[in-house]
């Protein structure tokens, strides 16, 4: 088994909004109204956006792969970037997603090790990331992690208002 991860390119756009489509369309479809689901990955998942996003210095995604098939992404965010108003001494993970057939391999981990040694190498004194209240296997996974909730904010799914938790880690 190998595991090996790059940072995304604009040559990876492509890929990058199909894999960002089809992991969060798995991860969420069973537990929201198609129409929502619709109305989300084509807001978030855009070509267009993802080009946005892509462009901005303070954005990073980077591609999971095992055994040379793209397993998953992560993308994180620095400044004003960010989410939400955590300021400078915070990175947050905002994207974390592995394929179905990929997961429970470490890869989540892998990602999650990623960020962290970018947030150190920022001197960032704090993780954080957004997570649906009822994603109970990525809350869990959070948690093992050494994150805390620490607040929730909203997130639109198409009209439909859901919660994330907010959960922060803090770097020693």
């Amino acid at each position: 088994m190998t595991i090996n991860i790059k940072k995304c390119t604009f040559e990876d756009l492509p890929l990058l909004q199909e894999v960002g489509y089809e992991t969060f369309n798995e991860t969420f479809k069973d537990q929201n109204s198609p129409e929502n689901m619709n109305t989300y990955l084509e807001s978030a998942f855009n070509f267009n956006q993802l080009e946005k996003e892509l462009s901005n210095t303070s954005s990073q995604f980077f591609f999971v792969y095992f055994n040379s098939e793209v397993a998953g992404y992560l993308k994180v965010n620095i400044n004003d970037a960010q989410t939400e108003e955590m300021g400078d001494e915070s990175l947050e993970i905002e994207r974390i997603y592995i394929k179905g057939k990929f997961q429970k391999h470490g890869l989540g981990k892998f990602l999650f090790n990623k960020a962290m040694e970018m947030a150190i190498e920022c001197n960032k004194k704090k993780i954080w990331l957004g997570v649906w209240e009822k994603n109970d296997n990525a809350i869990a996974f959070y948690k093992k992690m050494g994150f805390v909730q620490t607040g929730t904010h909203s997130f639109y799914m198409g009209d439909e208002e859901q919660t994330d938790l907010i959960m922060t880690k803090t770097i020693i």
